[in-house]
């Protein structure tokens, strides 16, 4: 028996156009974030937020932003309470050795204290809203002391060590004056460092830095009363100094390097991120953190 033959001709045109729209959706979404070298001076946009546990990423943006021939200036925009020092350090250092090649404006929104702070000292002109948090210039380091609890659940723990110090930190013992001695001069050592990074930046007094110094916060309006910042705006103006100091005519076109976020895998390296950082606010050992 002979079947009817049927017209699939719209089902492979309904296919096709499915598959062109795919393609256009995705060509203009490519334009919208492009990371491709265009025509035209452009600023530059790097976002510094949440907690500071890595400085790879915003070290890489820097980087491919300082080599490209289309973007003249630099904006970091912070957001940020602060974090480990040496990622702090290392994004400061790499905002701070684009001085001279591209002007770099730092803008500071809701917060840019400790660490968020720190990393703001490395650009060429300080902005933030009036209301900003700014400051915290000190550094912490806790861990927590679970004797009593072990003791209770029945649990003990056998050190053995080579010297001394080696098990500075551990939950499973009592701190000793000898380790209070030396965490205590490790963290004098580090704010010291912060202290000294301000004074390189900033035109303050040493005497009246140390006393600013002391771990406690300002407002955006205070901070530049008090020199720590260079000027009062928004996120806007800042794009538009930017624009200004490195001769774009009109309104300054931006760009950003956004990560992608279209796989499962980029959507499950995301979360996991997220999950980092609250296990970094749990951690149940001792860190070092600029807040």
């Amino acid at each position: 028996m002979n079947r009817p033959k049927t017209n699939l001709n719209w089902l492979w045109w309904s296919l096709g156009a499915f598959f062109i729209s795919i393609i256009i959706f995705r060509l203009g979404a490519i334009s919208a974030n492009s990371t491709i070298e265009g025509s035209g001076k452009k600023v530059g946009i790097v976002k510094v937020n949440g907690p500071i546990i890595s400085s790879e990423s915003i070290v890489s943006q820097l980087e491919k932003f300082k080599n490209r021939k289309d973007i003249s200036a630099i904006v970091i925009r912070i957001d940020s309470p602060g974090g480990l020092v040496a990622p702090t350090q290392e994004i400061y250092e790499k905002v701070r050795s684009l001085r001279g090649i591209k002007p770099v404006i730092t803008s500071m929104g809701s917060v840019a204290a400790s660490g968020g702070y720190y990393i703001a000292l490395g650009g060429d002109t300080l902005i933030a809203n009036p209301g900003t948090i700014i400051g915290s210039i000190g550094v912490i380091m806790n861990y927590p002391i679970a004797t009593e609890l072990l003791d209770k659940v029945g649990i003990k723990f056998e050190t053995v060590k080579s010297v001394g110090l080696k098990d500075v930190g551990s939950y499973s013992r009592e701190v000793t004056d000898a380790d209070r001695k030396h965490l205590n001069e490790m963290v004098k050592d580090i704010h010291g460092q912060f202290v000294s990074a301000v004074g390189q930046n900033r035109l303050i007094d040493r005497a009246e830095l140390v006393k600013l110094a002391d771990g406690r916060v300002f407002t955006g309006l205070q901070s530049k009363e008090l020199g720590l910042i260079d000027l009062l705006g928004t996120f806007e103006d800042a794009i538009a100094l930017a624009g200004t100091m490195s001769q774009i005519k009109g309104k300054p076109k931006t760009i950003q390097i956004d990560k992608k976020n279209n796989s499962f895998l980029d959507l499950f390296t995301s979360n996991l991120e997220q999950a980092t950082k609250s296990w970094f606010d749990e951690l149940p050992a001792y860190r070092w953190r600029m807040e």
